[in-house]
């Protein structure tokens, strides 16, 4: 990951709301506050963990089978992501936005492992990364 490191704010933060845990993108808020104090480096090595968080979470409850249906559906609906961005951290973005409006999780390169819409799967998945970020919000560690 050359170059600048972006956000990995999704423009919903419930920490301006009094969230310690942001909804959005599951930092915490000391993380969101001292975002642009942190080098390069340990920016990328946040949005990896931040990644690999979403993906594992993702990862129990659907499974990517066409990522290029999903990059298309992503571009299609303006939703953006990284280049690096696996694609069940890609995933994750689009069932936050798009959960009330797909009606076939295939068209979108996605198949569910249990039988659930794509409401019920953001439902869920974000439950699980909220609980995660809480877990590691009392626990004191940090993304990377």
């Amino acid at each position: 990951m050359a170059g600048r490191v972006t956000s990995p704010c999704v423009g919903l933060c419930s920490t301006t709301v009094g969230d310690r845990v942001c909804r959005g993108c599951q930092r915490l808020d000391g993380e969101i506050r001292d975002w642009p104090a942190l080098t390069g480096e340990e920016r990328e090595r946040r949005m990896v963990a931040l990644d690999a968080l979403r993906a594992a979470v993702a990862g129990r409850h659907l499974e990517v089978v066409d990522t290029e249906a999903l990059e298309t559906q992503l571009q299609r609906h303006g939703i953006r992501f990284r280049a690096e961005q696996p694609p069940l951290s890609r995933a994750v973005e689009l069932l936050r936005v798009g959960r009330g409006r797909i009606r076939d999780l295939s068209r979108y390169g996605l198949a569910p492992r249990q039988p659930l819409d794509a409401a019920a799967l953001h439902e869920r998945i974000s439950a699980e990364l909220m609980a995660a970020a809480e877990t590691r919000r009392h626990a004191a560690v940090p993304l990377s």
